[in-house]
Protein backbone atom coordinates (compact mmCIF):
# COMPACT_ATOMS: atom_id res chain seq x y z
CA UNK A 1 0.00 0.00 0.00
CA UNK A 2 2.68 2.41 1.09
CA UNK A 3 4.39 1.89 -2.34
CA UNK A 4 1.95 3.06 -4.97
CA UNK A 5 2.65 5.84 -7.26
CA UNK A 6 -0.72 8.46 -7.33
CA UNK A 7 -1.33 9.29 -10.85
CA UNK A 8 -4.69 10.86 -10.01
CA UNK A 9 -3.96 14.79 -10.95
CA UNK A 10 -7.58 16.68 -9.38
CA UNK A 11 -6.81 16.19 -5.76
CA UNK A 12 -10.20 17.40 -4.08
CA UNK A 13 -9.99 16.87 -0.14
CA UNK A 14 -9.11 20.67 1.71
CA UNK A 15 -9.02 21.99 5.06
CA UNK A 16 -12.15 22.68 4.29
CA UNK A 17 -13.46 19.65 3.74
CA UNK A 18 -12.02 18.29 7.25
CA UNK A 19 -13.85 21.57 9.02
CA UNK A 20 -17.40 19.88 7.73
CA UNK A 21 -16.40 16.58 8.91
CA UNK A 22 -15.25 18.22 12.67
CA UNK A 23 -18.33 20.15 12.51
CA UNK A 24 -20.67 16.99 11.73
CA UNK A 25 -18.87 15.83 14.91
CA UNK A 26 -19.26 18.06 17.46
CA UNK A 27 -22.71 18.23 16.59
CA UNK A 28 -23.44 14.56 16.99
CA UNK A 29 -20.67 14.48 19.97
CA UNK A 30 -20.23 17.40 21.01
CA UNK A 31 -23.88 17.63 22.18
CA UNK A 32 -22.84 15.28 25.22
CA UNK A 33 -19.86 16.73 26.02
CA UNK A 34 -20.80 17.23 29.32
CA UNK A 35 -21.57 13.95 30.26
CA UNK A 36 -19.49 10.98 30.72
CA UNK A 37 -19.66 8.50 28.00
CA UNK A 38 -20.54 4.74 28.16
CA UNK A 39 -17.46 2.96 29.48
CA UNK A 40 -17.71 -0.45 28.69
CA UNK A 41 -15.52 -1.68 25.99
CA UNK A 42 -16.91 -2.91 22.34
CA UNK A 43 -14.01 -4.54 21.14
CA UNK A 44 -10.29 -3.72 20.43
CA UNK A 45 -9.02 -1.66 17.81
CA UNK A 46 -6.60 -2.56 14.99
CA UNK A 47 -3.94 -0.88 17.36
CA UNK A 48 -4.81 -3.06 19.97
CA UNK A 49 -6.20 -0.44 22.31
CA UNK A 50 -9.83 -0.91 23.71
CA UNK A 51 -12.56 0.24 21.63
CA UNK A 52 -15.19 2.43 23.37
CA UNK A 53 -18.83 3.42 21.77
CA UNK A 54 -17.52 7.12 20.93
CA UNK A 55 -14.11 5.96 19.76
CA UNK A 56 -16.64 4.03 16.90
CA UNK A 57 -19.23 6.59 16.39
CA UNK A 58 -16.32 9.63 15.85
CA UNK A 59 -14.59 6.83 13.20
CA UNK A 60 -17.59 6.07 11.40
CA UNK A 61 -18.57 10.00 10.75
CA UNK A 62 -14.48 10.43 9.54
CA UNK A 63 -14.76 7.43 7.13
CA UNK A 64 -18.05 7.88 6.17
CA UNK A 65 -17.45 11.59 4.86
CA UNK A 66 -14.16 10.96 3.53
CA UNK A 67 -16.09 8.13 1.37
CA UNK A 68 -18.31 10.81 0.11
CA UNK A 69 -15.56 12.94 -0.87
CA UNK A 70 -15.21 10.35 -4.07
CA UNK A 71 -11.22 10.47 -3.72
CA UNK A 72 -8.83 7.25 -3.50
CA UNK A 73 -7.44 7.42 0.25
CA UNK A 74 -5.62 5.10 2.04
CA UNK A 75 -6.69 5.46 5.75
CA UNK A 76 -4.78 4.55 8.82
CA UNK A 77 -7.03 4.70 11.69
CA UNK A 78 -6.65 3.54 14.82
CA UNK A 79 -9.81 1.70 15.56
CA UNK A 80 -10.49 0.18 11.39
CA UNK A 81 -6.62 -0.03 10.84
CA UNK A 82 -5.69 0.28 7.03
CA UNK A 83 -8.06 0.60 4.80
CA UNK A 84 -8.66 1.80 1.26
CA UNK A 85 -11.36 3.90 -0.32
CA UNK A 86 -11.77 4.45 -3.77
CA UNK A 87 -8.59 1.98 -4.89
CA UNK A 88 -6.16 4.16 -2.70
CA UNK A 89 -4.47 7.54 -2.30
CA UNK A 90 -2.86 9.96 -0.35
CA UNK A 91 -2.64 8.64 3.14
CA UNK A 92 -5.16 9.78 6.10
CA UNK A 93 -4.25 9.47 9.42
CA UNK A 94 -7.15 9.43 12.01
CA UNK A 95 -7.11 9.31 15.98
CA UNK A 96 -11.05 9.59 16.05
CA UNK A 97 -10.89 10.41 19.51
CA UNK A 98 -7.71 11.06 20.95
CA UNK A 99 -7.57 11.41 24.79
CA UNK A 100 -10.91 8.39 25.14
CA UNK A 101 -10.13 7.94 28.42
CA UNK A 102 -10.89 11.64 29.31
CA UNK A 103 -14.20 11.36 27.62
CA UNK A 104 -15.73 8.02 29.21
CA UNK A 105 -14.87 9.50 32.56
CA UNK A 106 -16.12 12.75 31.68
CA UNK A 107 -13.10 14.59 31.88
CA UNK A 108 -12.96 17.61 29.74
CA UNK A 109 -10.27 17.18 27.22
CA UNK A 110 -10.48 15.27 24.34
CA UNK A 111 -9.83 15.44 20.46
CA UNK A 112 -10.33 14.73 16.84
CA UNK A 113 -7.09 14.73 15.19
CA UNK A 114 -7.10 13.96 11.14
CA UNK A 115 -3.45 14.25 9.15
CA UNK A 116 -3.28 14.06 5.16
CA UNK A 117 0.27 12.50 3.67
CA UNK A 118 1.23 12.65 0.21
CA UNK A 119 3.87 9.99 1.06
CA UNK A 120 4.63 7.15 3.41
CA UNK A 121 6.35 9.31 6.11
CA UNK A 122 6.24 11.61 8.78
CA UNK A 123 7.62 14.37 7.12
CA UNK A 124 5.06 13.70 3.79
CA UNK A 125 2.45 14.95 6.06
CA UNK A 126 1.06 17.97 4.37
CA UNK A 127 -2.46 18.95 5.97
CA UNK A 128 -3.12 18.41 9.60
CA UNK A 129 -7.07 19.38 11.60
CA UNK A 130 -7.61 19.21 15.05
CA UNK A 131 -10.87 19.51 16.88
CA UNK A 132 -11.49 19.94 20.62
CA UNK A 133 -15.06 18.02 20.73
CA UNK A 134 -15.38 19.86 24.05
CA UNK A 135 -15.21 23.63 22.41
CA UNK A 136 -15.43 23.13 19.02
CA UNK A 137 -12.51 25.32 18.79
CA UNK A 138 -10.71 24.34 16.07
CA UNK A 139 -6.64 24.03 14.78
CA UNK A 140 -5.83 23.21 11.19
CA UNK A 141 -2.32 23.53 9.07
CA UNK A 142 -1.17 23.16 6.07
CA UNK A 143 2.05 22.77 5.11
CA UNK A 144 3.95 25.98 3.59
CA UNK A 145 1.00 28.02 4.94
CA UNK A 146 1.12 27.76 9.02
CA UNK A 147 -0.51 26.98 11.58
CA UNK A 148 -4.80 28.49 12.59
CA UNK A 149 -6.85 28.46 15.72
CA UNK A 150 -10.36 29.39 14.72
CA UNK A 151 -9.20 31.37 11.41
CA UNK A 152 -6.13 33.28 13.12
CA UNK A 153 -2.85 32.74 12.87
CA UNK A 154 -0.86 31.34 15.49
CA UNK A 155 2.71 31.05 16.96
CA UNK A 156 4.47 29.04 19.46
CA UNK A 157 6.12 30.48 22.54
CA UNK A 158 9.13 32.81 21.95
CA UNK A 159 10.77 33.31 24.93
CA UNK A 160 13.21 30.38 26.40
CA UNK A 161 11.57 30.30 30.00
CA UNK A 162 9.58 26.51 30.57
CA UNK A 163 6.50 28.40 31.11
CA UNK A 164 4.29 25.16 31.55
CA UNK A 165 5.66 21.60 30.48
CA UNK A 166 2.95 18.92 29.20
CA UNK A 167 3.89 15.21 29.38
CA UNK A 168 2.34 11.91 28.77
CA UNK A 169 3.07 9.05 30.91
CA UNK A 170 1.88 5.71 29.77
CA UNK A 171 3.72 3.74 32.22
CA UNK A 172 4.27 6.58 35.16
CA UNK A 173 6.70 4.39 37.58
CA UNK A 174 9.02 3.97 34.14
CA UNK A 175 7.99 7.33 32.51
CA UNK A 176 7.96 10.23 34.96
CA UNK A 177 11.72 9.16 36.17
CA UNK A 178 12.75 9.55 32.51
CA UNK A 179 11.70 13.22 32.35
CA UNK A 180 12.02 14.33 36.19
CA UNK A 181 14.88 16.85 35.47
CA UNK A 182 12.89 18.47 32.48
CA UNK A 183 9.21 18.35 34.90
CA UNK A 184 11.87 19.64 37.42
CA UNK A 185 12.65 22.92 35.58
CA UNK A 186 8.88 23.67 34.71
CA UNK A 187 7.24 26.44 36.58
CA UNK A 188 4.16 24.04 36.07
CA UNK A 189 3.75 20.60 34.39
CA UNK A 190 0.38 19.04 33.56
CA UNK A 191 -0.61 15.44 32.08
CA UNK A 192 -3.94 16.06 30.29
CA UNK A 193 -4.07 13.28 28.52
CA UNK A 194 -4.81 14.09 24.73
CA UNK A 195 -1.46 14.26 23.02
CA UNK A 196 -3.00 16.13 19.58
CA UNK A 197 -4.93 18.56 22.25
CA UNK A 198 -1.40 18.96 24.00
CA UNK A 199 0.27 19.89 20.84
CA UNK A 200 -2.35 22.08 19.27
CA UNK A 201 -2.27 23.95 22.81
CA UNK A 202 1.56 24.05 22.00
CA UNK A 203 1.49 25.66 18.57
CA UNK A 204 -1.21 28.05 20.45
CA UNK A 205 1.70 28.93 22.68
CA UNK A 206 0.08 27.95 25.79
CA UNK A 207 2.47 25.07 26.60
CA UNK A 208 6.30 25.49 26.57
CA UNK A 209 6.79 21.68 26.15
CA UNK A 210 5.35 18.50 25.49
CA UNK A 211 7.28 14.95 25.95
CA UNK A 212 5.91 11.36 25.76
CA UNK A 213 9.39 9.03 26.42
CA UNK A 214 7.32 6.18 25.44
CA UNK A 215 6.71 5.34 21.69
CA UNK A 216 3.95 6.95 19.97
CA UNK A 217 1.77 6.06 17.04
CA UNK A 218 1.92 8.36 13.87
CA UNK A 219 -1.74 9.34 14.13
CA UNK A 220 -1.18 10.00 17.90
CA UNK A 221 0.53 13.23 16.86
CA UNK A 222 1.00 13.58 12.73
CA UNK A 223 -1.65 16.05 12.70
CA UNK A 224 -0.25 18.08 16.25
CA UNK A 225 3.25 17.39 14.35
CA UNK A 226 2.20 19.60 11.37
CA UNK A 227 0.44 22.00 13.23
CA UNK A 228 3.50 22.50 15.41
CA UNK A 229 5.85 22.96 12.67
CA UNK A 230 3.63 25.61 11.07
CA UNK A 231 3.68 27.75 13.88
CA UNK A 232 7.24 27.64 14.58
CA UNK A 233 7.86 25.14 16.70
CA UNK A 234 10.43 21.61 16.65
CA UNK A 235 9.68 18.22 16.56
CA UNK A 236 12.38 15.26 17.11
CA UNK A 237 12.20 12.37 19.11
CA UNK A 238 13.71 12.44 22.78
CA UNK A 239 17.83 12.43 21.84
CA UNK A 240 17.32 15.45 19.03
CA UNK A 241 17.11 13.32 15.70
CA UNK A 242 14.20 14.23 12.94
CA UNK A 243 11.35 12.16 13.21
CA UNK A 244 10.75 12.83 9.66
CA UNK A 245 11.56 9.74 7.96
CA UNK A 246 9.33 7.52 10.15
CA UNK A 247 6.83 5.64 8.47
CA UNK A 248 3.43 5.92 9.03
CA UNK A 249 1.45 2.72 10.02
CA UNK A 250 -0.23 1.33 13.17
CA UNK A 251 2.48 0.57 15.34
CA UNK A 252 4.59 2.28 18.01
CA UNK A 253 7.36 4.13 16.77
CA UNK A 254 8.97 6.83 18.23
CA UNK A 255 8.69 8.80 21.75
CA UNK A 256 8.03 12.90 21.34
CA UNK A 257 9.54 16.18 22.02
CA UNK A 258 8.22 18.87 20.97
CA UNK A 259 9.35 22.62 22.11
CA UNK A 260 7.64 26.33 21.14
CA UNK A 261 11.43 27.29 19.83
CA UNK A 262 14.31 26.07 19.16
CA UNK A 263 16.63 27.42 22.82
CA UNK A 264 13.49 25.64 24.91
CA UNK A 265 14.02 22.47 22.39
CA UNK A 266 18.13 22.62 23.09
CA UNK A 267 17.64 23.24 26.89
CA UNK A 268 15.17 20.27 26.67
CA UNK A 269 17.46 18.40 25.11
CA UNK A 270 20.17 18.57 27.71
CA UNK A 271 17.53 18.33 30.42
CA UNK A 272 16.64 14.64 28.58
CA UNK A 273 20.44 13.79 27.95
CA UNK A 274 22.48 14.75 30.96
CA UNK A 275 25.51 13.00 29.95
CA UNK A 276 25.26 14.12 26.47
CA UNK A 277 25.78 17.56 28.01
Amino acid sequence: MFGNVFLFLNISMNIDNLRAIGKQLFRELGRMRLKPFDSEPIGKGASGDKTFPIDKAAEDIIIGSLEALREPLSIISEEAGLQDIHGGGRHVLIDPVDGSKNAISGIPFYCVSIAVADGATIGSISMAYVLNLLTGDEFWAQRGKGACFNGTRIQCQTGDLFYLVAYEAQDPKRDIPAILDLLAAARRTRCLGATALDLSYLAYGSISVFVNPSPSRSFDFGGGYLIVKEAGGVFTDLKGNSIEDKELGLGKSVALLASGNSSLHEKALRLLNPTQS
